[in-house]
């Protein structure tokens, strides 16, 4: 049997009791960073740490206190908060404590909350501040299992006349009360974690699905005890890394990270806060970090802006180390496949070394000058994209999973990764294709199944282990995964040929600097059209440069000089395509789509449903009668 066999199958049955023993090996060292507002509140934050002793203490605490509060072992705490340092604490707090953490997104509407709430039978809900505790307070009739609400922050929180005394209390107060409650029992913590087994359920996480309700994943406890020790054993985090962790932990990707860290014990600085990511990352200075396809492709496109801001020359620049970088990623790939060496031409790599020193490593510094790699997952990176920042020499693996797998089932492998795949499946997970492309999963990952829902388990989940991942993809012969569309979003044109639709949409956010979402249509058509939605600063600094300066986004995109920039990115992007694939008309939408308007999950994942109904009368222009060109 390998080390790696061995390490995971050896794997004990809770990420609770590998926190305790995180604890015991390295209690000095430093685990968590986090912002606090600066005592003069003006100017930057302030970071401060936490060693893994200290975020123990308030961890029992917590532990302790829910314990008081009278949660058993397996039910349901949930948690509505961002991301931030205090989310980690009380995640390992319910685990310690034996319960099982239902995760919410804050932006949840009260009305879906609650739902998530009773579905899950949550008896405990720690809500990040007076917004989410106000969620829960509308609901309340219609939570009665709902003990108690714990607020993280208790800015403007008042009490109600109308509530039981004590249904609300604050962090702080839960500490308080668990670490009397710990001091009259020492041994608390150590026998509730002692207790937990392996099938004992450790986190609910509902998918925010295109349409109807949220199904409620139920990951037992073994499924992260099992992804803290692949994630140790892939090798591409190491003690001395710092990860700067921002993505929404109520998402399985961020919830994953969580639980490799405490394996390998390297520091985490932890803000959720998308707006200051520019800000910290070079205060951070992280060695890895993992992030969603549309962060590198507003970097992308915030660089090339401020090149086209800087006059002809400096985008001309800009162009051509764009060009310089992407062939030099490919080239190196290529010859690390087939050699094991990621060299290149002399020519090649003379232009390069001018390129780096002209823009590549401006862009390195703007990452904190110390990035490693950086995981991207969620969906599909635009190979172009990728290949720029590989070229830059900011290395960004792939990954692929689902909540039902626990988020990571496949990774690139360091040195070895492939733009385009998501490497590698990580030890233990297995796979295969199906006859129709569909890739399917086995292993220690798998979800135990959808909460309260067996029929719907069933359609997904064999009684032999394989998980239907509803993706299509195909494997290379050393084991590379590509994904090549969701199976769902495949669609066939009038004409009888199959689209893949992310794949042109993938295209096209590489030749469109603009782009900020897109949606190919075209099922049962007789030819494909999008839907454009632009960046917003991006096409405001072009306009202000030709003409249309001082306009709204809506007049701006509505305005015929947009609408010809954008078909010329469209005619280039269909030369490359077959005729079929082409896109004939197009449309630009009045504002970005996002998660407010239910058009994009929080881990802004596309939901295709809403954006056509929404937009079904700029559709039907489209294909007013319309013939295939």
């Amino acid at each position: 049997m390998s080390d790696t066999q061995t390490l995971i199958e050896n794997r004990p049955p809770s990420v609770a009791t590998l926190f305790l023993e995180r604890v015991a090996a390295t209690p000095d060292a430093e685990a968590y960073r986090y912002p606090v507002p600066s005592s003069s509140g003006e100017g930057p934050d302030e970071w401060k740490s936490l060693s893994w002793a200290q975020a123990a203490e308030r961890v029992y605490a917590i532990a302790a206190g829910l314990i008081e509060l009278g949660v058993q072992p397996e039910e349901r705490v949930a948690l509505a908060s961002s991301t931030r340092v205090e989310w980690i604490l009380s995640d390992l707090g319910i685990l310690c404590a034996g319960a099982a953490t239902t995760t919410v997104y804050p932006q949840t509407n009260a009305e879906e909350s609650a739902f998530i709430l009773s579905d899950s039978d949550s008896r405990v809900l720690i809500a990040e501040d007076a917004a989410q505790l106000a969620k829960a307070r509308e609901k309340r009739a219609e939570l009665p299992g709902l003990t108690h609400v714990v607020v993280i922050d208790p800015k403007g929180v008042e009490a109600a006349a109308d509530e039981p005394e004590g249904w609300v209390l604050t962090l702080a107060e839960l500490e308080v009360r668990g670490a009397a409650y710990l001091e009259k029992n020492p041994d608390l913590i150590k026998k509730k974690v002692s207790a937990i087994t392996a099938d004992q359920l450790a986190t609910l996480i509902y998918t925010s699905g295109t349409t109807g309700r949220p199904k409620g994943v139920r990951l037992p406890q073994d499924n992260w005890s099992y992804m803290a020790k692949a994630i140790a054993a892939t090798g591409l985090v190491a003690a001395d890394d710092v990860q700067y962790l921002w993505l929404p932990l109520a998402h399985v990707f961020g919830k994953v990270l969580t639980s490799g860290q405490i394996e390998v014990g390297h520091v985490t600085a932890v803000d959720g806060r998308i707006d200051k990511i520019i800000e910290n990352l070079p205060v951070v200075q992280p060695t890895y970090m993992a992030a969603v396809p549309r962060i590198f492709e507003k970097v992308y496109n915030g660089v090339a802006a401020k090149a086209r801001a800087g006059g002809p020359a400096k985008y001309k620049i800009f162009q051509w180390a764009s060009e310089v970088a992407r062939e030099y990623a490919k080239v190196t790939q290529d010859n690390f496949r087939r050699t094991g060496t990621a060299s290149a031409p002399f020519g090649l790599s003379a232009k390069h070394k001018i390129a780096d020193a002209l823009v590549y490593s401006k862009l390195r510094e703007a990452f904190g000058g110390r990035l490693r790699a950086c995981v991207s997952g969620s969906v599909a990176l635009a190979p172009e994209i990728g290949y720029f920042f590989s070229g830059a020499g900011i290395h960004i693996l792939e990954g692929y999973g689902l909540t039902e797998s626990s988020a990571a089932s496949f990774v690139n492998p360091g040195e070895a990764y492939r733009t385009g795949t998501v490497g590698k499946p990580l030890p233990g997970c297995e796979v295969r294709i199906a006859e129709d492309g569909e890739i399917l999963l086995r292993g220690p990952g798998i979800m135990e199944g959808y909460h309260g829902l067996p029929e719907k388990t069933a359609e997904v989940l064999e009684p032999d282990g394989w998980f239907h991942t509803g993706d299509i993809g195909e494997l290379s012969p050393d084991g590379y995964l590509k994904i090549t569309d969701r199976k769902k979003d495949l669609f066939k044109t009038s004409g009888g040929k199959y689209i893949a639709p992310t794949e042109i949409e993938g295209q096209f956010k590489a030749v469109c600097p603009y782009t900020s979402n897109i949606v190919v249509l075209g099922a049962d058509r007789n030819f494909c059209s999008a839907l454009i939605a632009l960046d917003e600063a991006a096409i405001l600094g072009w306009a202000a440069e030709n003409g249309l300066g001082g306009k709204s986004y809506a007049e701006v995109v509505a305005a015929p000089e947009t609408v010809e920039l954008i078909d010329g990115y469209v005619q280039k992007m269909n030369e490359g395509l077959q005729r079929w694939q082409t896109i004939k008309k197009f449309k630009l939408l009045p504002r970005d789509l996002d998660v407010e308007h239910g058009e994009l999950t929080p881990s802004l994942k596309l939901k295709r449903p809403v954006v056509e109904r929404e937009y079904q009368h700029l559709i039907e222009e489209m294909y007013a009668g319309a013939r295939e060109a």
